[in-house]
């Protein structure tokens, strides 16, 4: 997993970025009407039920754009929240709040509707030893938030990107010549590389696994794709100790709480990050 220093910079590339793509030479709506130094107070207005995110990064844009905005927090991500509440306000140079406004609400939505999502997974959860995880299955770009609003929803992060972990999928097995092979060469290139990296391996079927268990002590964890129940009872089973397991593969809401009584550690879902609706926001100015 990448380390807190390099989410960091993660979140400072993607709000650089985003502002670049969305300022460019000025927010020339307010330069031409707001004069330069006049002082304003805005709140953040939350129009539907869930579960709010992405007021820490608020601040870190409102801060990238002006450090002298003061903001008033009244609600932390990850709270509850119901239309009709304000989440906090944001006071300062007009234009400076303006010019912030669209990545605070774009990003807020959007990181709102992650974190209620998988809030709604981890309260299916409750009671089992089975962890959500979500994918790479993520917004080009803005992995960083999306990844950061599961975490604030209760899910837990699996890799970041290709770089901070082993994942021998079906085309990488097939491409190798096997999953022995797969594996042997894996460890051979970490080795060589002085690379310390977890290695997940995929499997496909009950035989797979099998294959996958004599090379274990390699293994991390065991990625049980597309099983049906009774299969995936199975291959707990099988494998037991000796690696920890994941299923995934069109795992959704009515699905999951069966899948987690089969006794796996992990459920991942690409649903956490590529299938949400918006939370409805507004920042709307104050008199």
């Amino acid at each position: 997993m990448i380390s807190n220093a390099q989410f960091e910079k993660e979140i400072a590339i993607t709000i650089a970025n985003a502002i670049r793509e969305d300022v460019g030479d000025g927010d020339h709506s307010s330069l031409a009407c707001i004069p330069n130094q006049a002082r304003g107070k805005a709140k953040l207005l939350v129009k539907a039920d869930g579960i709010i995110a992405g007021i820490d990064f608020a601040k870190q844009v409102f801060h990238y754009i002006d450090a002298n905005l003061e903001i008033e927090t009244l609600i932390k991500d990850g709270q509850a929240v119901k239309y009709g509440d304000i989440a906090f306000y944001v006071s300062g140079n007009s234009q400076a709040i303006l010019k912030a406004e669209r990545l605070v609400l774009n990003a807020m939505q959007r990181m709102s509707a992650i974190a209620t999502k998988t809030k709604q997974f981890v309260d299916l959860l409750e009671g089992t030893n089975t962890k959500i995880l979500d994918t790479r299955k993520t917004t080009p770009g803005i992995r960083a938030l999306e990844k950061w609003a599961v975490k604030i929803g209760g899910g837990e992060n699996h890799r970041f990107a290709l770089y901070d972990m082993v994942m021998l999928k079906d085309n990488h097995i097939d491409f190798a010549g096997g999953i022995t092979k797969a594996i042997t060469k894996t460890v051979a290139y970490l080795k060589e590389n002085n690379l310390d990296l977890k290695i997940i391996v995929e499997a496909r079927s009950l035989k797979e696994i099998e294959e996958i268990l004599v090379s274990h002590h390699y293994v991390y964890r065991i990625l049980i794709d597309n099983f049906n129940y009774e299969d995936t009872r199975k291959a707990v089973a099988l494998i037991g100790n000796k690696c920890l397991t994941e299923s995934s593969g069109g795992i959704n809401l009515k699905t999951v709480r069966a899948y987690a009584d089969c006794g796996v550690d992990y459920i991942s879902s690409g649903a956490l990050t590529h299938s949400v609706y918006n939370m409805d926001l507004s920042l709307k100015a104050v008199e």
